[in-house]
């Protein structure tokens, strides 16, 4: 494989990453001004916010077995639209049904979305015999920097759904399709044959990747908590003004992007089971930081560690998936994607009812615990030999992940 046609998958899959964070920013970001156009109560919401997830866990699975048959870049072209599309639609309708097949829709596709971008991610990875999954991942931070800013343009100024995201749907289809063209689905020539003997020494087993599997959940229950409970944290319990409030989830998402944007040197130079303790360590300080913090710029200076820390576990999972099992990473990356949405439904509720039952602070701490089991399996990011940095680079076509 030559390094021009390396160079344009890396460049085409970036693209498609940032697409999908603009993307997602944008929709869950608006999500009172969905609930206000669709009339929905605060009962009905949170049935169609979790569909959303399941039905992305099911569209994971169906990435699998698509990939098997075409390849993830046709996964990929097809499904990148469609979750665009599927966006339009949310915005365009007016009966609760036209929200639900529409998110509907969008559930499936993103599931499908997510699983090949980066079972691509893990395959060019593998081409490269380099770190390069953070820096795919830093540009979807990027992407949902720019979705959330276009969301509040959105708010501020009262635009509709349609409006807000009309502009971004007519931009984004045509980019992403064109991009399409440069994916490359898998490793050729040597690289290929490599893959194929390690197809050949086992199969793959969700036993083995188990692990990995808590790890993705526990990460995304973190995310989730920072997401939907950090402006309500600062608020009512550190007593911020509403306009603070609503601070700490763009610090966060500004730091997740620059950790993630020199993450890739840290895992060469001193190898992905360093950095992923490392950052569930600083994670979980900085959950500790937020439950004990006196006030609300305290507060904000945990959720600033959390975003350097959280935000080298995800892609890193993704990377060892693709170690672990060099001839089937497809399927394990579509298998380990699905905890990414079991985290995302279970981490809003589960702070919840801690909170409501006991109190906010020491809520923070459950998933404080949770990001600290990461250093439990911290081995299961560089199985012995295939390590990156510290002197242990391989060449392209063998390194796998």
């Amino acid at each position: 494989m030559t390094d021009a046609r390396l160079r344009h998958g890396r460049a085409s899959l970036a693209l498609s990453f940032f697409a999908q964070g603009l993307a997602f920013a944008i929709l869950v970001t608006r999500i009172p001004a969905l609930q206000k156009q669709y009339g929905m109560s605060d009962a009905v919401l949170p049935i169609f916010l979790a569909a959303v997830p399941i039905l992305a866990g099911v569209g994971s699975f169906v990435a699998e077995a698509v990939a098997k048959r075409g390849g993830p870049a046709a996964v990929l072209r097809w499904s990148q639209p469609v979750v665009l599309l599927a966006l339009l639609g949310v915005g365009a309708g007016r009966e609760m049904w036209h929200v639900a097949v529409a998110l509907g829709v969008f559930g499936l596709a993103v599931g499908m979305l997510d699983a090949s971008m980066n079972m691509l991610g893990v395959s060019l990875q593998r081409a490269y015999g380099r770190s390069i999954m953070l820096g795919f991942h830093a540009v979807y931070s990027l992407g949902g920097i720019l979705g959330a800013s276009l969301a509040w343009v959105g708010a501020h100024w009262g635009l509709s759904l349609l409006v807000s995201y009309l502009p971004v749907v007519c931009v984004l289809v045509p980019v992403v399709l064109v991009g399409s063209r440069w994916y490359v689905d898998a490793v050729s020539g040597e690289g290929a044959g490599v893959a194929a003997a390690a197809k050949g020494a086992g199969a793959f087993s969700f036993t083995l990747l188990l692990p990995l599997c808590m790890v993705m959940a526990f990460a995304y229950i973190g995310d989730s908590t920072v997401s939907n409970w950090s402006a309500k944290y600062l608020q009512d319990v550190l007593g911020s003004s509403e306009a603070l409030a609503t601070v700490p989830y763009n610090v966060y998402m500004v730091t997740t992007l620059l950790g993630r944007a020199v993450g890739d040197l840290g895992v060469r130079k001193f190898g992905a089971v360093a950095v992923v303790r490392g950052g569930a360590v600083v994670a979980a300080v900085g959950f500790g930081v937020v439950a004990a913090a006196p006030g609300a710029w305290v507060g904000m200076a945990g959720f600033t560690l959390l975003g350097l820390g959280l935000c080298v576990i995800v892609p890193q999972t993704f990377a060892a998936a693709g170690r672990m099992f060099p001839g089937h990473s497809d399927q394990a990356v579509a298998r380990l994607n699905v905890f990414n949405y079991v985290g995302f439904l279970v981490g809003s509720p589960l702070v919840g009812v801690i909170g409501d039952a006991w109190n906010y602070r020491g809520a923070m701490l459950v998933p404080m615990v949770l990001v600290l089991v990461t250093l439990v399996y911290a081995r299961s990011f560089a199985p012995e030999g295939d390590r990156y940095g510290g002197g242990h680079e391989r060449p392209r076509t063998v390194d796998v992940g």
